[in-house]
C-alpha cells in the first residue's frame, strides 16, 4: 500500500524565505571581507612605502662626506725620470807597448791625475841599456872607418894628377869610403831603434786624465799579453748611461740639460745628453741616453745614479698624491658623478713635482676628483661631495 507525502504550500514559502536570507547574509559577509582586505592592503602599502622612504633618507644621511676638487688644466714641465750606471765618458786602457820585462817602479795609483806623456811605471832595462851602449860603440867604430876612408880618398885625389895613382885605385878607395858611410848609417839606425825600444819600456799616459784602476806592482813581470795595467778616464770626464723606454727616448734630444743624483748622496749635478742610442734593446724595449758630466768626487764609475730630464712642457691636470690610488691594474682616481656615486677612473701619471702628480691621460680637468679617503671607497658607493676651497675651477 503506497502513501504519498504532501507538504503544505505554507511550509514551502517559509523554506524559500529562509534560503533567501541565508544567501543575502553570505553575500554581505563576502563583501565585508573584500572591503576589509582592501583596507588592510591600503594600510600596508602606505606603511611599507613610508618605511622605504625613510630608509632612503637614512642612507643619504649616512653617506660618507668626501673632499673633491676640479683640477682643471695647467702648463706642466714634462720631466722624465731615469736611472742608469755611471761610467767614464772615454775610457783609456794602458798596457805594455814594448817587449815588457820586470817592473821596477810604479809612480801613480788609482785616484791620481796624470798628464799626457807622464811616466806611470818603469821596467828594468839593464840588458837593453848594454845593447844600446854596444851599438853606440859600433857607431863610433863605423865613423872612424869612414873618416879613414875619406882621408885616404882625399890623399889619392892629390896624387892622381901626377900619375902615381891609377883610376882603378881611385874607384877602390871611393867604394871603401861609401861602404864606411853606409855602415855608419846602419849602426846609427840600429842605435836609434834600440833607444826607441828602451823608451817604450816606460808605461806612459797616452792622454791626460784620472786614474781609475791600477793593476801592476813593482817586481811584477809584464808582457804585451799582461792585459790592462792602468785604466784612465780621459780628462776625468764621466757620464751616466741612462736607460729610457721607447716613448721617453722619442721625447729627448742631444743637448738637453739634465739633473743627476748619484746614489747615496744628496748632490745634484748638472749634465747634458751628448749621445742617444740609435737602437732599442729587443728584450727590455729600452734605449740608452748618455749624459755627460764633469769630474766630481761623488761620481764613481760602476755606481748607480738617477736622472731628471726636462723634455718640454704640456697641458695636464695636477693632483696631490693623496688623490691617486694604485692596485694591480695600475693608477686610478675616484670621481663623483651627478648622482653622487663614486666612479673609478684609470689614469696615467706623468712627471712628479712639488706641485703634485701630473695626469697625462684619463682626465679632462672638469671632473670632481676625490682628494682623500679614496682608499676607503668602493665603485658605485654613494657619497656627499664637499668641494675643496682651493680647487681650480670649483
Amino acid at each position: 500500500m503506497n502513501y504519498e507525502s504532501t507538504i503544505p504550500s505554507e511550509d514551502i514559502a517559509i523554506l524559500d524565505d529562509a534560503e533567501a536570507r541565508t544567501a543575502n547574509r553570505r553575500r554581505l559577509i563576502i563583501a565585508a571581507a573584500i572591503v576589509v582586505a582592501l583596507l588592510l592592503a591600503y594600510i600596508g602599502y602606505n606603511y611599507f612605502a613610508g618605511r622605504a622612504g625613510a630608509g632612503k633618507d637614512d642612507t643619504a644621511s649616512q653617506a660618507p662626506t668626501v673632499t673633491v676638487m676640479v683640477p682643471g688644466k695647467q702648463q706642466v714641465t714634462r720631466t722624465i725620470n731615469a736611472t742608469g750606471t755611471l761610467a767614464a765618458r772615454r775610457e783609456i786602457p794602458v798596457s805594455v807597448v814594448g817587449e815588457g820585462g820586470r817592473v821596477t817602479n810604479v809612480y801613480v795609483d788609482a785616484g791620481d791625475w796624470v798628464k799626457q806623456g807622464q811616466i806611470m811605471a818603469s821596467i828594468d832595462r839593464a840588458v837593453q841599456a848594454q845593447q844600446a851602449a854596444s851599438l853606440e860603440a859600433s857607431v863610433g867604430v863605423s865613423r872612424a872607418d869612414l873618416n879613414l876612408a875619406q882621408a885616404n880618398l882625399d890623399r889619392a885625389e892629390q896624387l892622381v894628377d901626377r900619375g902615381f895613382i891609377s883610376k882603378a885605385d881611385m874607384d877602390r878607395l871611393t867604394a871603401t869610403r861609401d861602404s864606411a858611410a853606409a855602415r855608419v848609417r846602419v849602426t846609427q839606425a840600429q842605435l836609434n831603434e834600440t833607444r826607441a825600444r828602451n823608451s817604450r819600456l816606460n808605461i806612459v799616459a797616452p792622454k791626460a786624465g784620472f786614474v781609475l784602476e791600477r793593476n801592476v806592482e813593482p817586481g811584477q813581470t809584464v808582457t804585451q799579453g799582461s792585459g790592462t795595467l792602468f785604466l784612465l778616464a780621459q780628462d776625468g770626464e764621466m757620464e751616466l748611461q741612462a736607460q729610457l723606454g721607447e716613448s721617453d727616448l722619442a721625447n729627448v734630444s742631444v743637448g738637453i740639460a739634465t739633473q743627476v743624483t748619484p746614489a747615496g748622496t744628496d748632490k745634484v749635478l748638472t749634465g747634458n745628453i751628448w749621445q742617444i742610442s740609435p737602437m732599442i734593446d729587443q728584450q727590455s724595449r729600452q734605449g740608452m741616453a748618455r749624459i755627460s758630466l764633469g769630474y766630481d768626487s761623488a761620481l764613481r764609475p760602476g755606481g748607480f745614479a738617477s736622472a731628471r730630464i726636462q723634455s718640454g712642457t704640456s697641458e695636464a691636470s695636477v693632483l696631490p698624491e693623496s688623490a691617486v690610488q694604485n692596485d694591480s691594474k695600475g693608477s686610478f682616481v675616484y670621481i663623483v658623478g651627478t648622482d653622487n656615486k663614486a666612479v673609478r677612473r684609470d689614469v696615467v701619471i706623468g712627471s712628479v713635482s712639488s706641485a703634485g702628480l701630473s695626469i697625462t691621460s684619463g682626465l679632462n680637468g672638469t671632473e670632481k676628483v676625490v682628494l682623500r679617503a679614496g682608499g676607503f671607497l668602493n665603485p658605485g658607493e654613494t657619497v656627499r661631495p664637499e668641494v675643496h676651497k682651493k680647487a681650480g675651477g670649483a
